[in-house]
């Protein structure tokens, strides 16, 4: 049993990741919603299979090597800036910067505490390449600090700009551990993330013509939908691409979702609505019942959906 090893309560129905182990027996793991349970390693057992089954599918899974657009898919997939987090031996992981583009990249990695910043590497990668740019252990996971990478794709060329890219990571345990493969390029067992993502190109035509609509008709009025009497809150059900996004992003997205589903609730005459937040650490339930509290139109809220370990959710009453 050691960190990083996805798990489940013998007597109970939490899974989680496990974080930190202790000589005295005892173990503690982050289930889902970031918080964390002490329990005895006599208690948990490794989910060997079902890990299994998430990371290596099937080798004689049917393949569609005829399609060109799944194989182009797959490309887009594997091309792009990568973090891969490499194992040395069990403890020791190489941190390496993979650069599948065609372009090289300058770049510059920085280890953040609270507003201090302190550069780890900086320097140009190679299209096609691969740079080592740290070490880190795995034992040390919950201490290990943020991280902002600075990109910048350069032209050896002319031809068109390409903006700066930053990313800022902050890993937790249940994301950082279910990204296991073969790293592109290197084609080692690693964890690895994208730093790069594709960008939706500007449609110049369409935003020409919502700009300067030729008549009234043009303009349309937006539909107010009735939202569902519980909305999840919890962010992998907001977005994919969570794994990437930094706690501050992470709230602001919960936050923006909060406060459209509760207008919409009071404008299609709902009596009452629930926001699942889970209990973590309490910031988003905090900042639901702050705005609540400063607003008008509302009856009341209160704490629901009690677990074993706190209230997860916030009721609102709308009308009587």
């Amino acid at each position: 049993m050691n960190i990083g090893d996805r798990v489940r309560l013998l007597h109970g129905k939490e899974e989680g990741v496990i974080t930190r182990l202790s000589s005295g027996g005892q173990v503690e793991i982050e289930i889902e919603d970031g918080f964390r349970i002490p329990a005895l390693k006599s208690e948990v057992v490794v989910i060997d299979a079902a890990e299994k089954a998430y990371f290596d599918p099937p080798s004689g899974a049917k393949s569609y090597i005829g399609d060109t657009r799944q194989q182009a898919q797959v490309r887009d997939k594997r091309e792009g800036v990568f973090l891969a987090y490499v194992p040395y031996n069990d403890q020791i992981h190489d941190v390496v910067l993979i650069n599948t583009t065609r372009k090289e990249v300058l770049y510059a990695l920085d280890e953040l505490q609270g507003e201090a910043s302190k550069n780890v590497d900086a320097g140009i990668i190679h299209s096609d390449s691969h740079k080592k740019v740290a070490e880190k252990m795995i034992r040390d996971f919950e201490q290990w600090p943020a991280l902002k990478i600075l990109m910048v794709p350069l032209n050896k060329k002319l031809e068109g700009i390409q903006m700066p890219i930053e990313k800022r990571l902050k890993f937790k345990a249940t994301s950082f551990f279910k990204h296991k493969g073969k790293a592109p390029l290197i084609e080692k067992e690693a964890y690895f993330f994208k730093l790069n993502e594709q960008e939706t190109p500007l449609d110049v035509r369409k935003l020409n013509e919502a700009l300067n609509p030729k008549d009234t008709a043009a303009f349309s009025i937006k539909k107010i939908s009735r939202p569902p009497a519980s909305i999840d809150l919890h962010i992998e059900k907001l977005t994919e691409n969570h794994d990437l996004m930094s706690n501050g992003e992470m709230l602001q997205l919960q936050l923006e979702v909060f406060e459209r589903k509760l207008s919409d609730a009071i404008a299609t005459g709902m009596d009452e609505i629930t926001f699942i937040h889970g209990i973590g650490n309490g910031v988003l339930r905090k900042e639901i019942h702050r705005y609540l509290s400063q607003m008008n139109g509302i009856k009341y809220f209160k704490d629901s959906q009690k677990t074993n370990f706190g209230y997860g959710a916030t009721t609102v009453k709308i009308h009587d």
